[in-house]
């Protein structure tokens, strides 16, 4: 732009009017960019003005909010010092991720999981004399990330681990941020926590989920439009090296079937205060067993077909009988493939649960919904009627 200058000697002096109009124009344009600015989100602004500061910087985490249940599943409360089987860790684990889904926040999952050592006959379970609490944990419990593919939940429900740089990262910041930065809540609901401002804004929010389980916050699953995630999320979300796995043994088994058998604990029996024996699942032993298999499983799986086993049967040559109708196959004939990956019975369980999604005929233990094909019709779940044993197919008591 030309540069004005003064004029020299006797010149006259060149009219005011135009330079009073370009200042009149430049007031106005400044007036223009103050509206726009303040009608535009700084992050936008900031994001225009330097595009590359983001990268420069590294992402820091503080543009996304957190929850935060606790280190491990169900703890605090009864399971701090045990740990449930698999399934009711997942129910456990759903209900926190359908929390952080409902609330669009990161959610901060424990980097291990505690294993049962009624469902496990691995040796992974070892545990040296005078151990502290931290050593006898790690020794009972493996890498969630051994479990499932964390990138592929991400997708869904965005996570990190409470081990993680991350982590510590945000940790660090919550207590700087004070009020702001934390917020510890027990018995608040997942509506509430959304809706409150004391909530909404903190970057942190530190749940005390039910003693009794976490899955327990999320008793409306009844009510099946507040389900976010269904049941098949967590077996979907199996770690790439069992998907893999799996992927092999299907290839091998070609065009197949498959049943799961639940069997050992949850057989057993008790006797009553006159000596009886009652069962909870007073049909299960029988309708588990190979001879009543056969008779439920052929109106669905004719003979001459592949049939995958998957049970907690520990009695070599139990379902041995079942040859005599079909191909029968087990994770034993694979052990090539799973004896290197495989180092806890939670890994070998959602490998099998993919081949069982790969099958043409699935037939369950229990049946969970409406359009399930179960091996009995006793109900899964029944905590308090205790019943005597039936064995025979007539139902005669034995």
């Amino acid at each position: 732009m030309a540069i004005s200058r003064f004029p020299r000697g006797k010149e006259k002096p060149r009219s005011l009017i135009v330079p009073l109009l370009f200042a009149i124009s430049a007031a106005a344009l400044a007036l223009l960019w103050v509206a726009f600015y303040s009608a535009v989100p700084a992050s936008l602004f900031f994001s225009i003005a330097s595009p590359r500061a983001a990268d420069e910087e590294g992402p820091t985490g503080l543009e996304r909010k957190y929850l935060y249940w606790g280190n491990r599943i169900d703890c605090p409360g009864k399971h701090c010092n045990s740990c449930a089987g698999l399934g009711h860790q997942e129910s456990s684990l759903r209900c926190a991720l359908e929390e952080a889904l409902f609330l669009h926040r990161v959610f901060v999952m424990p980097s291990r999981m505690c294993i049962n050592p009624i469902h496990n006959k691995k040796g992974i379970l070892y545990q040296p004399r005078n151990a502290s609490a931290d050593e006898m944990w790690a020794a009972s419990s493996c890498a969630m990330d051994s479990l499932y593919d964390l990138s592929l939940i991400s997708s869904k429900v965005t996570v990190i681990l409470d081990n993680s740089k991350m982590w510590s990262r945000i940790v660090s910041a919550g207590v700087k941020l004070g009020s702001k930065g934390v917020a510890h809540v027990e018995g608040v609901s997942r509506v509430d926590l959304k809706e409150n401002s004391q909530y909404f804004n903190v970057l942190l929010i530190n749940r005390t989920a039910s003693p009794l389980s976490w899955f327990m916050e999320c008793k409306e699953r009844t009510n099946h439009s507040s389900v976010l995630l269904p049941h098949s999320f967590l077996p979907m979300m199996a770690a790439r090296r069992l998907r893999d796995a799996a992927d092999k043994i299907k290839n091998i088994l070609g065009d197949y079937d498959a049943i799961h058998v639940r069997r050992g604990d949850i057989i057993k029996t008790r006797k009553d205060r006159f000596g009886v024996e009652r069962s909870l699942h007073p049909h299960l032993d029988r309708d588990t067993r190979p001879e009543f298999i056969q008779r439920r499983i052929a109106k669905w799986i004719p003979p001459g077909r592949t049939l995958y086993i998957a049970s907690n049967e520990r009695s070599p040559g139990f379902f041995s009988p079942l040859s005599s109708s079909y191909r029968l196959a087990y994770s034993s004939n694979f052990s090539d493939i799973l004896d290197p990956l495989v180092d806890n019975n939670y890994q070998l369980f959602m490998l099998e649960r993919l081949i069982w999604a790969g099958a043409r005929t699935f037939v369950k233990t229990y049946k969970e919904n409406e359009n399930d094909l179960s091996l009995t019709d006793d109900p899964k779940k029944n905590t308090k009627n205790w019943q005597i044993p039936v064995y025979t197919i007539d139902g005669e008591e034995s």
